[in-house]
């Protein structure tokens, strides 16, 4: 009996001591990943790609064009317009409102806020045409825009491509112009402060965009050298001649990720290759996101398709998303709760390095200090959604864009409205 009991604490041992390896070996594993994506992917975590006054102001300064697509923004454009409108911007600027079928009254507010600010001759509003197949509507809209700009009788410099909930700090097409000419550049773009005011916001959205930018490093997207490219739809400025070199919007018309698609077209142009992707403390997008539910949507939207549809990147990502931020944090409890110091040890190192990469993002946005260390059950739920976009794409659904339901068939040409 004796023997047989040794003979089992001998195994239970065993076994305690195989899976403390395991452990031990996925802890350090996650910490190795988090050493090597803090030296070598590109800096991403940093924030000190900003748009700010420091380059030299171009003379004369260009003449500029925004293309604003509004699908019942009627709320909103009291606030965003009239930022818009608003610039101090020395050179010529106009701006194309493309009311993309609304039934809030969009045109006719627009119409007013131009009028307050004595600026009606600065603003054109453009009817949406009934949406062509194969055409996104936020795409069409833009399209329409474009070729509006086109045929004017002296043709915009640059076009500024932004949407209808930014409200844009009064020097920020000064700032995006004068980048653009001092670096030569045929793409600049700023990813805007997304709102984050309500409980959720804080806890989710400065992660949407830690995350963005590793998987789109801004210091390689910055550089002409690098292949890779990305940019923020909210607001960018592209040369004309750029945009009619690459084909214009119908190289991007079937893109749900339009933004990071387009900056691809223009950088894998020969001498275009000069993009810039930044950060803006100022520019703001105003379209609250009060919910879990609503934050689910935005992301749930695309994330599928950043993985171009395919399973094994998905349960790759699956994958490295927990080990890169469930496995510290699991580790340093368990280790902790067991007294294995050294498994705790490790772990606590990998929660230490992930909280210290997602800290800058954390005072960009002015959050908590704690929700630096939040960072795991974040993954965790950003996990759970792009797990849910896939399930959409699989039986049929697609994304959405005010209102708008776009399935796989109607992205690749078929009309279902």
């Amino acid at each position: 009996m004796q023997v047989l009991q040794a003979t089992s604490a001998s195994k239970s041992q065993s076994s305690s001591g195989y899976e403390m390896g395991i452990g031990l070996g996925l802890a350090m594993l996650s910490v190795m990943i988090w050493v090597w994506l803090l030296a070598f992917r590109g800096q991403f975590w940093r924030t000190d790609q900003m748009l700010e006054a420091t380059s030299p102001l171009p003379d004369p300064w260009p003449s500029i064009c925004a293309i604003v697509p509004a699908r019942n923004e009627a709320e909103l454009l009291p606030i965003t317009l009239r930022s818009l409108l608003s610039q101090s911007y020395p050179g010529d600027f106009s701006v194309f409102l493309i009311d993309d079928h609304s039934h809030d009254g969009t045109g006719e507010v627009a119409r007013q806020v131009a009028q307050s600010l004595n600026r009606s001759d600065q603003l054109t509003v453009l009817a949406a045409e009934p949406l062509p197949p194969g055409w996104t509507g936020k795409l069409w809209a833009l399209e329409q825009g474009v070729r509006r700009a086109q045929t004017l009788p002296s043709p915009p410099d640059y076009l500024l491509l932004t949407d209808a909930d930014i409200q844009h700090d009064s020097e920020n097409l000064q700032h995006l112009v004068a980048r653009a000419c001092d670096h030569q550049l045929s793409l600049t773009s700023i990813m805007v402060l997304l709102r984050c005011k309500s409980a959720w916001e804080k806890f989710l959205i400065p992660a949407f965009v830690f995350f963005f930018q590793k998987l789109y490093p801004f210091r390689w997207i910055n550089d002409p050298a690098h292949p890779t490219a990305g940019a923020a739809g909210g607001c960018i400025l592209i040369r004309r001649t750029t945009l009619e070199k690459i084909g214009g919007m119908e190289v991007v018309r079937q893109a749900l990720i339009d933004d990071c698609t387009l900056a691809k077209a223009v950088k894998a142009t020969p001498g275009e290759n000069r993009i810039w992707l930044g950060l803006s403390r100022s520019t703001q997008s105003l379209r609250p996101y009060d919910s879990l539910s609503s934050i689910w949507e935005m992301v749930a939207r695309t994330a599928f398709t950043q993985l171009g549809y395919s399973p094994l990147l998905l349960l790759g990502t699956i994958i490295g998303m927990t080990l890169v931020y469930v496995i510290p944090p699991f580790t340093a409890i368990v280790g902790s709760l067991t007294g294995s110091w050294l498994l705790a040890a490790i772990g606590f190192v990998g929660w230490l390095l992930m909280s210290y990469a997602y800290w800058p993002m954390i005072q960009l946005y002015g959050c908590p200090f704690w929700l630096a260390a939040c960072l795991p059950a974040i993954a965790v739920l950003y996990n759970l959604m792009t797990l849910d976009s896939a399930w959409r794409h699989w039986r049929g659904a697609g994304g959405t864009w005010k209102g708008r339901l776009y399935s796989e068939r109607q992205v690749v040409g078929d009309r279902t409205e």
